[in-house]
């Protein structure tokens, strides 16, 4: 293994997977963190997916030490720890605390920080993040029900997380190339600064970030920060040419969209793909219980299950996210309430014969993957940037699994993953 990686959710995981494959490393992302004796998949990079975004900071940072550990057990030269690209954070955590607990147990004292991924819109500019255009607490992350990010700067909210001091590489440091960089963040270090965000516009940037971190022991980010990395493991004879890192084996079966996500994108992803396939949208306020909504869920598919991918969505605007949280006593609660049900409805279309299926959103895609009781997810080819379709296994049938984060992917998303597979 020569980079192992920790990663806060699902979606953002197979994100980074993708990136990796793309620079030609065979890659393997593992559902939740391994135990000390599990066996170590035969892949050039591991990423351990942890549902730790959201989740209390101890719990998340006792989680991210102990799939650190055992990547260091298994021997990786490099450690990532990957978050999503707009940051997604509350003041308390979780980015901050993770990256300080790293720090510490990999005794390095410094991490650089980059969220940007430019392809998809994500740019950070004099420390500022702009999701489309637009700075981050403008673009309806302000309005995200878990994460709601209302600061763009991100000095400043990495500052509120941390024990430690946020120092910044600016625009025309970054613009200088690699040696400007790595001399900037080595100043950082010396002067005491155990964090360091990185600007960046453009995929050049993202690779001179990436060769300016060749002997970093931690590098923080989003899956943009580590196209550079690939190639700095070739440079050093540790990686062959870069090749078809991407295949995977053909799996028959029926289609299916899960998508719990409130985001724009997928929002508009919906929309476009309603005059394509059958939608259902799930009630809460109807049938304010996972066992109900699933049922009714799955009864709907009996018919629909063949030649086109069904469609259950728990996704909303968000005057109607807000009436759902205040109805069922919050946003926690809301969000656990309809996690919940779109586990049972993935596991009820396994049932009926879905093997090819695409689910939308970081916590769905945690609560899908973990009631399916998938384990390991061997990734292959891109349908849109950062999101590749992978092999699933685990517990019962091996199955073709595409976890999209909400913000990604272009309007014609759903049917374009399956016609990939068709093609």
């Amino acid at each position: 293994m020569l980079l192992g990686s920790v990663a806060d959710d699902f979606t953002g995981a197979t994100d980074l997977c993708s990136m990796l494959v793309r620079g030609g490393m065979r890659t393997v992302q593992l559902i939740g963190t391994p135990a000390p004796d599990d066996p170590v998949p035969d892949a050039d990079a591991v990423v351990v997916a942890i549902k730790s975004r959201t989740a209390p900071v101890e719990w998340a940072v006792g989680q991210s030490l102990a799939a650190l550990a055992w990547l260091r057990k298994a021997g990786a030269r490099q450690y990532f720890f990957k978050y999503c690209s707009t940051f997604d954070s509350t003041d308390q955590g979780n980015i901050g605390p993770i990256a300080d607990a790293m720090i510490r147990a990999l005794d390095c004292g410094f991490s650089l920080h980059c969220p940007a991924f430019p392809t998809n819109g994500r740019t950070v500019y004099l420390g500022h993040l702009f999701a489309g255009g637009v700075l981050l607490n403008e673009s309806g992350m302000e309005h995200h029900p878990l994460t709601p990010m209302t600061d763009a700067n991100l000095v400043r909210v990495l500052s509120r997380q941390t024990d430690g001091t946020v120092g910044l590489v600016a625009f025309p440091v970054v613009e200088a190339g690699g040696s400007a960089i790595r001399d900037a963040m080595t100043r950082l270090k010396e002067e005491g600064r155990s964090h360091a965000i990185v600007d960046a516009v453009t995929d050049a940037h993202l690779i001179a970030i990436g060769e300016a971190a060749a002997h970093h022991a931690l590098v923080c980010g989003g899956s943009g920060v580590a196209m550079g990395l690939p190639g700095n493991f070739r440079r050093a004879g540790l990686l062959p040419a870069a090749g078809d890192a991407g295949t995977l084996p053909d799996i028959a079966g029926a289609a299916a969209v899960l998508s719990g996500s409130c985001s724009r994108a997928t929002l508009n992803q919906l929309g476009y793909a309603r005059a394509q396939a059958p939608v259902h949208e799930l009630n809460p306020l109807a049938t304010p219980n996972a066992t109900g909504l699933a049922e009714i869920a799955l009864n709907w598919t009996d018919g629909k299950i063949g030649a086109k991918p069904v469609i259950i969505a728990a996704s909303a605007p968000p005057d109607k996210v807000a009436a759902i949280q205040a109805a069922l006593g919050g946003p926690e609660k809301a969000g656990a309430l309809l996690e919940d049900a779109m586990a049972r409805i993935a596991e009820g279309l396994i049932a009926r014969g879905v093997r090819r299926m695409v689910v939308a959103g970081g916590e769905t895609s945690g609560a899908v993957v973990t009631k399916l009781g998938v384990r390991q997810l061997r990734i292959g080819v891109e349908i849109d940037p950062g999101v590749p379709w992978t092999l699933a296994s685990g517990n019962g049938a091996d199955l073709l699994l595409a976890l999209k984060s909400g913000n990604f992917g272009a309007p014609d998303f759903f049917p374009k993953a399956f016609q990939m597979l068709k093609d």
